[in-house]
């Protein structure tokens, strides 16, 4: 079934947090319509009565919140292997397949939206909406531009070129153009662009400008140009932190250089931050780190943590992202215990993670909410996020997790659910499809 195929659900017995209010309500029932829109979400005293046929399901005191966003992945490419064994050894339809797997474990862990930065394909986009695989609503930038020896370059120290498609290489204005007008060609929903060096990329510094402002500023306006698709920057050091606000981006990617200038242009240009802390909480080993990218990483860890946690001080806005690929597939809700640990309150975190990804995403008013008239993605947790966040980090506490009003996983037990007016009967499956 696509995800416009909507199915009536009721969820009750569950603790709400509706992704937008300060507080979550106890004892809630939550209902959606045959359009797979919730119709209610509330206080159980003041539900509708239960519609006879409608499939329930007994949330079991569990916590019922929005369906998560992940606003940065790499969703084509493997966190288990190196790019060189991918780009070289992989056979393409392993790989495939392999992509395919990737988007059902996204799914699982309770993201059912995301934003793909780079390695994926629009056709799995498309392929999730028309019910063909399972995976997360997606976005896809396809590839990312950059310029020589810039962050997107994939050619290795010995000199050999990895030749990945989705990168694209750009050295001057008119390149960028021609790159931009690629990827959307390809039918990439926003540009990706590079304004600093990485931690991954061999010949270059996070400290590193990449695209020149003029190359910014080309990138931005064929974005506009384009029935107004947004750009993202890859922007890890100061000065690409701030070429990229300034050049008119819709999001700083990473910015782990970020200080009070920063944070101030984010309010001034209305642009969001992804810091993608997943990444620096990995922990470092340099026994399975190459030298070059293990320094960097050493360097620049603990200066991102502090400079994260004054811009969450600063109350900039975050949206959430992992960069998976980079960190674990399936792990994604990680994110937001990282967010916690710097300071941030686990509800303004799980508020990072639903609607305020949904703002950035452009599906503000009918995704990352709780409420009537909202399309019907949510999400069980058999725990309390609230009093412990990491129990979202784990995918089996993930309990139910539905698109527009239809399960895509469920894990509770047979006398959990039942429809309306029916006894609850045995069931033999643990994840339905549908």
């Amino acid at each position: 079934m696509g995800l416009h195929d909507g199915a009536a659900l009721r969820v009750h017995n569950v603790r709400l947090i509706d992704g937008i209010s300060p507080g979550a309500v106890d004892d809630a029932v939550l209902e959606a319509g045959d359009d797979g829109r919730i119709t209610y979400a509330g206080p159980a005293a003041g539900a509708p009565a239960a519609r006879p046929g409608v499939r329930s399901v007994d949330g079991r005191g569990g916590t019922l919140l929005p369906g998560l966003f992940d606003c940065h992945t790499h969703l084509g490419v493997a966190s288990d292997r190196s790019l060189v064994d991918v780009a070289m050894l992989t056979d393409p339809v392993l790989g495939v397949l392999r992509t395919s797997e990737r988007l059902r474990r996204t799914l699982d862990a309770g993201i059912t939206s995301a934003r793909d930065l780079g390695g994926l394909p629009a056709g799995f986009r498309d392929a999730v909406a028309a019910g063909l695989i399972a995976g997360p609503r997606l976005q896809t930038s396809v590839g990312v531009i950059s310029h020589t020896g810039g962050h997107a370059d994939g050619t290795l120290p010995s000199g050999r070129d990895l030749a990945l498609d989705y990168c694209e290489i750009a050295d001057d204005v008119t390149g960028v153009r021609k790159a931009a007008r690629r990827v959307l060609r390809a039918g990439a929903d926003l540009i990706k662009i590079c304004t600093s060096g990485g931690m991954s990329s061999a010949h270059d510094d996070p400290d590193d400008q990449d695209l020149l402002d003029e190359e910014i500023a080309a990138a931005v306006d064929e974005g506009r140009r384009h029935r107004g698709r947004p750009v993202a920057a890859h922007a890890q050091g100061r000065a690409g932190v701030l070429a990229a606000i300034r050049g008119g981006v819709r999001s700083v990617e990473h910015g782990y250089g970020i200080d009070d200038e920063g944070c101030d242009l984010l309010g001034e240009y209305g642009a969001f931050l992804v810091p993608t802390l997943s990444t620096v909480f990995q922990p470092l080993d340099p026994g399975r780190t190459v030298p070059w990218r293990y320094q960097k990483k050493l360097r620049w860890n603990e200066q991102t943590k502090a400079n994260i946690a004054q811009a969450i001080a600063r109350k900039v806005t975050i949206a959430v992202g992992t960069d998976a690929g980079i960190s674990p597939h399936g792990q994604n809700p990680f994110e937001l215990w990282c967010l916690v640990q710097l300071g941030m309150s686990p509800m303004d975190a799980i508020r990072s993670a639903t609607s305020t990804s949904a703002q950035l995403l452009g599906v503000g008013d009918s995704l990352g909410a709780l409420r009537p008239g909202y399309v019907a993605d949510l999400v069980l947790c058999t725990q309390d996020p609230l009093r412990e966040i990491a129990c979202l980090s784990t995918p089996e506490n993930i309990a139910l997790v539905a698109q527009q009003g239809v399960i895509r996983k469920l894990t509770l037990s047979d006398h959990s659910v039942s429809e309306e007016g029916t006894t609850p009967g045995p069931r033999s499956e643990t994840t339905e499809e549908t």
